[in-house]
């Protein structure tokens, strides 16, 4: 479950409205739903901060590695990047439950891999396929 969807469950646990929970963490109602439709992430840590506050939970359960790749994927290559990253998630995640068990150690080997397979081949295409004199190298991984 990505921290939208366990916002929106905590939210909706508590019996608060998105704008009510907004306000008390010191954003937009604007921002606050877009964070639980998974579009965006907050950018101060101090959101997390207070989310963490007002529902009573741990960084641990609101962040998973799976979104810490997608807040990697906003940095690296903004919302397009992060919206293959998310299609790329949805897609591993369910073709690993089809074929049985896999340890949750081994799945994160396995979707570390493909998005680090994911950034070198977008940085190969780039290279490919734009006029030299508009290149850019993208920032490097921080794996």
């Amino acid at each position: 479950m990505l921290f939208g969807e366990k916002i929106k469950e905590l939210r909706i646990d508590k019996g608060l409205t998105q704008e009510t929970v907004a306000e008390k963490i010191g954003v937009t109602a604007r921002s606050y739903q877009n964070y639980e439709a998974c579009r965006l992430y907050p950018k101060k840590t101090v959101v997390y901060g207070k989310l963490m506050e007002e529902f009573d939970v741990t960084a641990d359960y609101l962040l998973t590695s799976e979104d810490q790749h997608l807040i990697d994927a906003y940095a690296r290559g903004k919302a397009r990047a992060m919206k293959d990253i998310a299609k790329l998630l949805k897609e591993v995640n369910g073709n690993l439950n089809a074929g049985g068990f896999l340890a949750p150690e081994d799945r994160e080997k396995v979707i570390t891999v493909l998005v680090k397979q994911y950034w070198e081949v977008r940085q190969k295409n780039k290279e490919k396929y734009t006029p030299k004199k508009y290149r850019q190298k993208l920032p490097p991984v921080n794996k």
